[in-house]
């Protein structure tokens, strides 16, 4: 074995966008486009010279191939150790796990989430610092700055490390340690929930449906879910991850899971239907006939964080992605704690939850989590509803009806308008940018707007500043419009409309959403020229 120096030149647009680098396969197969990106990420983090690095993906097409080079790279640089999941998986709320039980300097995480895989479909690669959580933006724009300067990237000769067997081996100086995927990740959970009162849940005939989608969070679901907390067999279904996730698109959203909404309300329906994403960290919860929304689940397990023994002290507080909706900020003013509104990405929660400001974190893209880690944890909430139906004894809907007559329903609602022409996005924001100083004060249909701005988050902690967040047209009853661009996608772009109408009356809790919100959908259509600009007559997507 020995050390290699590869001459190499830098590739245009390796700039990590919300959640790392994502681009399709076909790009990372290029040659010396993966390694430009690994070798940027330790010139920038160095080696961490005696403390270990994580390594591991979602089993999407190319992540054996991938973690391949990485660890080649990785002894290159001088890294003492490597933890790598056995079969090169781990889930995204894994790897976190993983860095902070074993005191890792850091995490390469290998995935494009919720995005489609396979040989045509999308990968992605991003970094964990060591609070487990993603690099915050002044290390990714580092490493994208290192991208462009590259002459050069190091790598060891070293032939491939069996990932399926574990144990310990070397590479160069390296050690590689392959490891359980599930284990520590499965003694935390113990650890937040009451399994006995879950087992005693199923033992009494509770049924589920658990659909991993062909993605990551499988093994994890059939070990917790059927191996220790007894489910029947079979109720984890599409559990083994597959490199293109069964050719279908791994996104728990009632579009992408639509078998599983079908099957929670025929006439065969289980108590509780779930699923997750490609890497395991976003979660979908359905009720019989009932899908809860993102905004509503993290509001309820804020309102109910004390039924689990992990959460039996109390919240400090709760953070939730501008975009989210405001179900959550209710429940944090009836439990005298404060909702911290932040950007889209949750790199942004890492900082409240290390200073203990925040104990529950939400995105409106189906993420919810907790300071457990310092990523989004998509079957800790599954956990977490099971722990609140064992405790409660009530059915989901009831839960969820019981919740809107406590505190109203926030009607709430997400247009994508995906593979847009990225100067047609631009062009469509900057004409909102310039609109926004005359929509204040203005009476729209019938709404009149208090506020109108381009969202600016600055962070409580650090002091950090971060502008261009997304437009937000709030009107004065609390109904919000808001615009943005995603950052998660690998063609064109997509725009993101977010629509959202608090309603306190209970005899109004039971109205189709897009009805409820139709008459803002309009407005935000005519504010923009949506339609127009984007040559769509409707979403690509509606959750």
């Amino acid at each position: 074995m020995s050390i290699q120096t590869v001459p190499t030149t830098p590739f245009a647009g390796q700039r990590p966008g919300t959640s790392g680098l994502r681009k399709k396969v076909t790009e990372f197969q290029r040659p010396g486009y993966l390694e430009n990106f690994v070798e940027a990420i330790f010139l920038t983090v160095g080696s961490g010279r005696g403390c270990g690095l994580v390594v591991g993906g979602d089993g999407r097409y190319f992540n054996r191939e991938a973690i391949q080079t990485i660890l080649r790279m990785a002894a290159a640089h001088g890294v003492a150790r490597c933890l790598v999941g056995r079969g090169g998986i781990l889930s995204t709320p894994a790897v976190s796990c993983v860095i902070r039980k074993r005191a890792a300097f850091g995490g390469i995480v290998l995935s494009a989430s919720h995005n489609p895989g396979g040989p045509d479909g999308d990968f992605g690669i991003k970094y964990n610092i060591e609070n487990g959580g993603p690099a915050p933006e002044k290390i990714t724009e580092a490493i994208h700055a290192a991208t462009r300067t590259l002459n050069c990237y190091h790598i060891s000769d070293c032939p491939p490390v069996d990932l399926d067997q574990p144990g310990s081996t070397r590479i160069e100086g390296m050690t590689v340690e392959v490891i359980d995927p599930v284990a520590d990740y499965a003694e935390l959970m113990a650890r937040l929930f009451d399994f006995d009162a879950i087992r005693a849940l199923f033992a009494r005939g509770f049924r589920m449906r658990f659909d991993a989608m062909h993605a990551v969070s499988g093994p994890y679901a059939q070990a917790l879910l059927e191996g220790m907390l007894g489910a029947p067999g079979g109720t984890v279904v599409n559990c083994t991850p597959l490199e293109d996730f069964g050719g279908g698109h791994p996104d728990p959203n009632p579009v992408n899971a639509a078998e599983l909404v079908a099957h929670m309300n025929g006439p065969e329906a289980p108590d509780l239907g779930a699923a997750s994403d490609g890497d395991g960290d976003r979660n979908m919860i359905v009720g019989r006939g009932l899908a809860v929304t993102p905004s509503d689940s993290l509001a309820i397990i804020a309102a109910n964080a004390t039924v689990a023994p992990g959460y039996a002290k109390g919240i400090t507080g709760i953070a939730r992605s501008m975009p989210t909706s405001r179900a959550a900020d209710r429940v944090a003013d009836s439990l005298g704690i404060t909702c911290f509104e932040t950007p889209t990405g949750w790199k942004y929660f890492g900082n409240l939850m290390d200073a203990n400001l925040a104990t529950l974190c939400g995105e409106e893209s189906y993420g919810t989590g907790s300071h457990h880690i310092r990523e989004k944890d998509g079957l800790w909430a599954v956990l977490f509803w099971l722990n609140l139906l064992a405790v409660r004894g009530q059915s989901v809907e009831e839960i969820v009806r019981g919740h809107w007559a406590r505190f109203g329903r926030n009607y709430y609602s997400r247009h994508d308008y995906e593979a847009v022409d990225a100067g047609a996005a631009d062009a469509l924001m900057e004409a909102l940018r310039a609109r926004l100083p005359e929509l204040a004060g203005r009476t729209l249909g019938s709404f009149r707007v208090a506020e109108a701005d381009d969202f600016v988050y600055h962070d409580p902690v650090d002091g950090s500043v971060a502008s261009h967040q997304g437009i937000r047209i709030i009107m004065a009853d609390g109904s919000r419009i808001v615009f943005r661009l995603s950052g998660t996608g690998t063609e064109g772009a997509t725009i993101r409309l977010y629509l959202e109408r608090y309603e306190a009356d209970p005899a109004r809790h039971g109205l189709d959403t897009q009805a409820a919100l139709a008459d803002l959908a309009a407005i935000a259509d005519d504010i923009s020229g949506l339609r127009q600009r984007t040559g769509r007559a409707q979403p690509s997507v509606i959750t």
